[in-house]
């Protein structure tokens, strides 16, 4: 839930403004520090990235420094992710090598500007998000294919030879590179391995010091200086002059060839940058959802900085004019990473500033540290890409395609990749794609039964026209003219399979039979205007493509209680139920009005009924769904963050308005959403009926206490160590309104009901409301509708007052380990509302209940609302 919004009333602002003593802006702009280490931290894992990417693919070594530098700058400045990292792109090393070969490096700068051309007009045409609607098993087999090429590629030149000019002939080709193994080139290579994988895991205090140090510079410094004293004859990198460094020319070649390079580097750029986007987007997420101490206004700390979700569609236009400008320049193509993102959001930056001096630092670096460059080994570098080939094929991804049933359409687009390139892999992806999808849509279920002499037609899934020839078949095996229901449990019907079916249920019945449709849970479907048990309705009301208006599609699995009345339900007594409820000399009773020939509404026989369907619905359709979730909680255990102490009333679903799940909150329910004092007062028996206006708030409290409510409070402060507690009322709330009509006479022989033992913990509630001294509880925006409103207001107040009482709740409150607050939920209107701050911290402010909106609460007014206690709906604003 939503932390409450504190509400100010500043009587000043509405005299004379008071002149503005504020120092006027600063005109430079203020770079956290959080951002300047974090960008440090990306520099040093992008430089020797960007040098061993230009040496995987064949292009100049300075064209990888390039790419960093416009893609941490360019695609910082413009794109719409701010905490993603752009630079030369691993998913495109294959692509980028095999233009190389064939059209020579000028004319590939050419292609990447092509390619950010073609980004930018997709950008500003807003397809970005169309772009995420490929499968996942398919963006990411085309990742996995690209990883394994540039694993096989980098492996021979960390062996001491030469990458041949495919996959598979560098899969080929192995044997006879490993058989020929020799010099000082493997043994360098092994250890940059060695230090990338196991630098992350140094143990000890030693370890946490060094593991600022990210694990891709340590490898490489580390490799550097043992190649400078074991092999200082080994091949190193070799950076050529700036002045021979080569421009983009016009493109030699055919076009069609042509346009499909320059579609296959935006496509593959693109998606690599947007799913990294996403992921990054994740990252920032999780970093903010963790509990940690809110930082000072100096310290630049990112733990309090809230996630900046990515605009897809800006994001794809800055790819696009870092590309065009990386071309220009003489670059490599340009994407977003997920290891340099990952990195980034890890290291604690708060914003695009630490891309934009990440790319500041490559380009300083090109400029200043040659000398230190050309120091690196080639086979350091080359085993750094390899482990970044073999990272890209995730064992997640595939156990995630696999669980999902999509594992053919994962491991066809990696083949395709390997053999035939990423486009014909994307290609052959979607292909298999459409051809899983038929096959799950031709796969439809069905069964035919008999109970109690009518038989039973269960369809599980979709009706397709791939479909309609086994159902025919077994619509067929029924008898002319028999009495047969059709259970449909798939939420589409195409117009073939309606067809089908109407014309056998025309025949059924023109032979004396009946015809039943059912849902999955075993209720009548609902109709849309007809009475063939088929709806057939568009957005509009108009006649669109035939669906199926069955139970499950207007009760979803996550959602039983919506529209749960859309079944057909035996008949029962229907009533009306007063305003303000009678209360009886035994129970808090509703006045009833009962249809004529009804009998009263005591033992339903369908109620069973209706608990078995419901158990049944719950075990067919929800169970599978969250069989895990409580798996999970069941050999954990519960750890909930908030106690939720709310009304019995049956309208108040507490997990449908918290959007809470399994083990989100610990629920306390009793009658008036009451929090008995944790002692026993002993006093006069109390009076009878509303106080007058003039009389005191005494906070009577009832001769006995109750130890349940105290109870839950107690395991719930001092076990679960819950992190707030709320106490919620609701509108028309029954308890409320007794209190207001006051008890009932008791005597020797009309004693006292349990009911009204237990309301008797809202007297003072009703004395508070009563009371001249007190602050009027209010909601903002508009008065209370009435003085049953104006009471289920005060009674939270109170009950958080009680709350304070309580010892476990005094001890951690002074500790500042937990938050109270209150909440007033109008049922009518689907509305809820905070207490704020003041009020519910017990601070004396105004009681004022604030309006939860789609973007939080509303502040209240700052006008205060002045209402009567002798007239609680009498009430002005001034």
């Amino acid at each position: 839930m939503s932390a409450c919004t504190p509400t100010r009333h500043d009587r000043a602002s509405r005299g004379t403004p008071r002149p503005s003593l504020r120092r006027p802006p600063r005109l430079r702009p203020r770079i956290p520090a959080a951002d300047v280490s974090a960008s440090i931290t990306v520099f040093l894992i992008a430089v020797p990235m960007a040098l061993g990417l230009s040496l995987a693919v064949g292009a100049p070594l300075e064209a990888g420094l390039v790419a960093a530098a416009v893609g941490g700058i360019v695609a910082g400045l413009f794109g719409g992710a701010p905490l993603q990292v752009s630079g030369p792109s691993a998913g495109l090393t294959v692509v980028t090598a095999e233009l190389i070969q064939i059209y020579g490096w000028r004319t590939t700068c050419a292609i990447t500007i092509g390619a950010g051309l073609l980004q930018i007009l997709l950008g500003t045409l807003r397809v970005a998000r169309n772009a995420l609607a490929v499968s996942p098993a398919i963006v990411h087999g085309t990742l996995a294919g690209i990883g394994v090429a540039i694993a096989l590629a980098q492996l021979h030149i960390m062996l001491g030879g030469s990458p041949q000019s495919s996959v598979v002939a560098n899969a080929l080709a192995l044997p006879g590179q490993l058989a020929v193994i020799g010099g000082a080139a493997p043994l360098i290579g092994a250890l940059t391995i060695a230090v990338v994988l196991l630098w992350p895991r140094l143990p000890g205090r030693v370890g946490r010091t060094a593991r600022r140090i990210p694990a891709a510079l340590a490898s490489v410094v580390i490799a550097t200086a043992v190649a400078a004293v074991a092999a200082p004859g080994l091949a190193r990198v070799d950076l050529p002059s700036w002045r021979s460094h080569a421009f983009p020319e016009l493109p030699h070649g055919p076009v069609l060839a042509l346009a499909t390079a320059v579609f296959t580097v935006m496509l593959v750029a693109g998606l690599e940058s947007l799913l990294a986007a996403a992921a990054v987007d994740r990252l920032a997420a999780d970093r903010a959802g963790e509990p940690v101490k809110p930082p000072s206004p100096a310290s630049g700390s990112a733990a309090a900085v809230p996630p900046q979700r990515s605009d897809p569609d800006r994001e794809l236009r800055g790819q696009g004019v870092a590309n065009t400008l990386s071309g220009l320049l003489g670059g490599l193509p340009v994407a977003g990473g997920v290891v340099r993102g990952a990195a980034n959001v890890r290291a604690g930056a708060t914003g695009r500033a630490s891309s934009v001096l990440h790319g500041v630092w490559v380009l300083l670096a090109a400029a200043l540290l040659v000398t230190v460059f050309e120091w690196i080994p080639l086979a350091a570098l080359a085993a750094l890409v390899m482990v970044v080939g073999v990272q890209m094929v995730s064992f997640a991804h595939i156990r995630n395609v696999h669980k999902h049933r999509e594992f053919p359409v994962y491991a066809t687009t990696v083949a395709g990749v390997i053999g035939f390139g990423a486009l014909a892999g994307v290609a052959l992806g979607v292909a298999v794609a459409v051809v899983v999808s038929l096959h799950r849509l031709g796969r439809t279920k069905i069964a035919v039964s008999e109970q109690d002499g009518r038989h039973v037609v269960t369809v599980h899934g979709q009706l397709t026209f791939l479909s309609v020839p086994r159902l025919s078949r077994a619509l067929g095996q029924l008898p002319s003219g028999a009495d047969a229901t059709v259970e449909l449990d798939g939420s589409f019907m195409d117009h073939a399979a309606y067809e089908a079916i109407q014309t056998w249920r025309g025949a059924q019945i023109a032979q004396g039979g009946s015809v039943a449709f059912t849902g999955r849970s075993g209720g009548s479907i609902a109709l849309a205007g007809r009475s063939d048990g088929v709806a057939l309705t568009g957005r509009s009301g108009g006649v669109a493509a035939p669906t199926v208006a069955a139970a499950h599609s207007c009760c979803r699995p996550w959602t039983p209680w919506r529209n749960h009345h859309c079944h057909d339900r035996p008949t029962r007594p229907t009533h009306t139920t007063s305003t303000t409820s009678a209360i009886s000399t035994t129970s808090l009773t509703e006045t009833v009005t009962f249809t004529p020939g009804s009998a009263p509404d005591t033992a339903r026989p369908e109620s069973a009924h209706r608990l078995r369907s419901g158990l049944t619905s719950f075990q067919r359709n929800t169970a599978p769904l969250v069989r895990d979730e409580l798996a999970r909680l069941a050999s954990e255990g519960q750890s909930p963050s908030q106690l939720f102490i709310t009304c019995a009333d049956s309208r108040l679903v507490t997990s449908m308005i918290t959007a809470s799940g399994p083990g989100d909150l610990f629920t306390v329910r009793n009658v008036g959403n009451l929090v008995p004092l944790p002692h026993a007062l002993p006093t006069d028996s109390p009076p009878t009926g509303t106080p007058p206006t003039d009389a005191p708030a005494t906070h009577t409290a009832p001769t006995t206490g109750d130890d349940s409510v105290a109870a839950a409070i107690e395991y719930a402060v001092e076990v679960l160590r819950v992190e707030s507690i709320t106490v919620c009322g609701h509108s028309g709330c029954g308890a409320m309104q007794a209190l207001l009509r006051g008890e009932p006479e008791a005597g020797p022989d009309r004693p006292r009901t349990p009911l009204w033992r237990w309301l008797r913990h809202g007297l003072p509630s009703l004395e508070r409301m009563a009371s001249r001294r007190r602050p009027w509880a209010r909601i903002s925006g508009r008065l209370p509708a009435d003085e049953v409103e104006q009471l289920c207001l005060t009674n939270v107040v109170q009950q958080l007052e009680h709350l304070r009482a309580h010892e476990a709740v005094a001890r951690r409150l002074a500790q500042g380990t937990l938050q109270l607050h209150g909440m007033y939920f109008h049922v009518g209107e689907a509305q809820a509302y905070l207490l704020t701050e003041g009020a519910d911290s017990g601070a004396g402010h105004d009681e004022v209940f604030d309006r939860v909106g789609t973007e939080g609460p509303e502040p209240a007014a700052a006008r205060p609302t002045t209402c009567s206690t002798a007239h609680p709906t009498t009430c002005t604003t001034g």
